[in-house]
């Protein structure tokens, strides 16, 4: 279920309420503090030097693993520390610096977990929920995260309870078109279990297949203390 200015609300118990809110501008994320809002996704657009940058770094790194914490005003150097050839990656470096400012203050955050790296298979294949407050999620190349609405979930078959079977036969959706999907360059925060509150409402989300000689860079944050 989407929201959005012009959506109508439907009416339904305020404990198992939760919805996705959708937008084209950076003020959606702060959606994420309303309690029914479970997914707050910023519908962006890569610049054009973006994009170049991104292209230029799938093709010229073989593998890219970054791990690092680290605030707003350093973040740039921390990142050309760990991998030098993001020296020729300004752009790039500087909107993950600006996300990162977003997600500190939009958290009131001093510090993050960055994680920024290049994948050539489905890392989290299984649909599942993050044990944490919030995580902001966003793809620059290759397939993105895909996730289900909260009322079309049946959180019995979620984790362990699945007993290893494959989601598209354990019953923890009815319908794959239920499926939804973000694109290249949306910017996503999940709230988690962790999250106040929101114990059995965290955004059900996995990570997508991968082709064969295809690859997914992709950027996680996370709290830190």
């Amino acid at each position: 279920m989407y929201h959005s200015s012009t959506a109508l609300n439907i009416e339904l118990p305020k404990k198992s309420y939760r919805f996705a809110s959708i937008g084209d501008h950076a003020s959606v994320l702060t959606d994420i503090y309303q309690e029914e809002v479970n997914l707050a996704i910023w519908k962006n657009e890569l610049s054009h030097e973006i994009k170049k940058n991104v292209e230029n770094i799938v093709q010229e790194l073989v593998q890219l693993n970054v791990m690092l914490t680290s605030t707003p005003s350093q973040v740039v150097k921390h990142l050309v520390e760990f991998t030098p050839d993001l020296t020729k990656s300004n752009a790039f470096c500087e909107h993950i610096a600006l996300l990162v400012d977003m997600f500190c203050t939009l958290f009131e955050l001093k510090q993050v977990g960055l994680r920024l790296m290049i994948i050539d298979k489905a890392m989290c294949p299984k649909f599942h929920v993050d044990r944490v407050p919030c995580r902001l999620i966003t793809t620059f190349s290759g397939v993105a995260t895909e996730w289900i609405p909260h009322h079309k979930v049946d959180r019995s078959k979620l984790g362990a309870s699945s007993s290893g079977i494959p989601d598209d036969k354990s019953g923890i959706l009815q319908n794959p078109e239920d499926i939804q999907r973000l694109i290249t360059g949306d910017i996503a925060l999940l709230k988690g279990e962790g999250w106040y509150n929101n114990e059995n409402c965290g955004a059900v989300h996995r990570s997508p297949a991968i082709s064969k000689n295809e690859k997914r860079l992709l950027l996680s944050l996370d709290f830190m203390d």
